[in-house]
């Protein structure tokens, strides 16, 4: 009988791996390990370098290499530990009934679930098709050589994805409450509007930018960006600095500065947020600068069979049934999207980030019964 049938162990191996981004400190030994023993094929890939950036390791596993391509994916890579621990946040170690560690919920924890729910198929139940892990060590970095780099390869490879499950922590509180279907968008922005400094007691003989910047902000926040669509939330603009770095109260400043994120729905893209941005600032008039940078679109995967397969799953092992949801920041999903159709389910995300981070052990079984029965309801109808 494979060890692999129970998270727990393999969950406590990936958590006594400190692989805090862009560090994989054997992490993807560990997985690899497990997986070769499973029948997969293991390709790592390694990007970053070529950039001038720490190398980011990467993994992309296989098992079968005929019919639709069922893959899981993930990261390995986890957040510095911080502070607020009663336990060690790297030895693994479980507490009445809970596994604590930092990487236990976001997302060690799914990664051994799958792996479990993998080990435990008998080859009867084995897909038609074939599964596929694609793991990265960049997620919660700056995702530049992780998942977008390794779907790129993929294609450069003539390997593709048919459908993709995203262990990422959706539920809020219980497992079962949450999948995601899609997410937001990510707009960062940066502006920066010039002026000519001067004495305060000669505004005539200066350009304040100040009443300017905040006329821009007032004309980008006055009113809600929408309304929300029927798989989204309202898009949100946050102002997240205002900044002018004058030390002396008698100068008129040359710039003031501000930032702002905007999450969108399917409503906006990146750039018709932008086109909308420089409109609003040119009607103020001045001179300014505008920086955007779009980590991520928004997108959404239709509910459909995929969705309402893992909903029966869910339903038939907690009882519970998941609200389809777009919420939250962004994930690996977003690159994903472009390849297949992609949702996400995996444990409870509460504790993510946070000290003591943990999961409940029952949590961990259960979520690999799901995951099993959806791998074997797609040998019997393909989602």
């Amino acid at each position: 009988m494979s060890p692999y049938r129970d998270p727990l162990l393999l969950a406590q191996a990936l958590i006594r791996r400190p692989s805090v981004t862009p560090a994989d400190e054997g992490a993807l030994d560990v997985l690899e390990a497990a997986l070769t023993t499973l029948g997969f094929h293991c390709t790592r890939l390694s990007f970053g370098a070529d950039a001038g950036r720490p190398p980011i390791t990467n993994l992309y596993a296989r098992r079968g290499r005929e019919g639709r391509n069922f893959c899981f994916a993930g990261h390995t890579d986890v957040v510095p530990a911080g502070q607020d621990w009663s336990v060690p946040p790297f030895e693994g170690r479980v507490v009445d009934g809970y596994l604590y560690g930092r990487g236990a919920a976001d997302m060690k924890g799914a990664i051994a679930c799958f792996v479990a729910a993998v080990a435990r198929l008998q080859p009867r139940e084995l897909p038609s098709g074939s599964i596929s892990l694609l793991i990265t060590g960049d997620e919660e970095g700056r995702a530049l050589d992780g998942t977008a780099r390794v779907l790129d390869w993929l294609a450069e490879q003539g390997e593709r994805l048919d459908i993709c499950l995203v262990g990422e922590p959706t539920n809020p509180r219980h497992l079962g409450e949450m999948i995601k279907i899609g997410r937001r968008g990510s707009l960062n922005g940066r502006l920066r509007v010039l002026g000519t400094p001067g004495h305060v007691a000669y505004p005539h003989l200066a350009d304040n930018p100040l009443p300017r910047l905040l006329d821009m902000l007032k004309a980008i926040t006055g009113r809600p960006l929408d309304e929300g669509t029927p798989h989204f939330q309202p898009s949100s603009l946050v102002l997240t600095s205002i900044d002018v770095g004058n030390a002396t109260s008698n100068v008129i400043p040359a710039e003031g500065r501000a930032a702002f994120n905007i999450r969108f729905n399917d409503r906006h893209s990146g750039a018709s947020l932008e086109q909308w941005l420089r409109h609003r600032f040119d009607e103020v008039g001045g001179t300014y600068e505008l920086e955007i940078e779009v980590s991520g679109e928004s997108f959404l995967t239709p509910p459909g069979l995929l969705s309402d397969t893992l909903c029966k799953a869910i339903v038939e092992t907690t009882g519970r049934t998941p609200e389809l949801s777009t919420t939250g920041g962004t994930s690996d999903a977003r690159f994903i999207k472009n390849a297949c159709p992609v949702v996400e389910f995996g444990l409870v995300g509460q504790s993510m980030h946070k000290g003591d981070e943990r999961v409940c052990l029952a949590d961990l079984e259960a979520l690999t019964l799901i995951y099993q029965r959806v791998l074997e309801a797609s040998q019997d109808r393909p989602c």
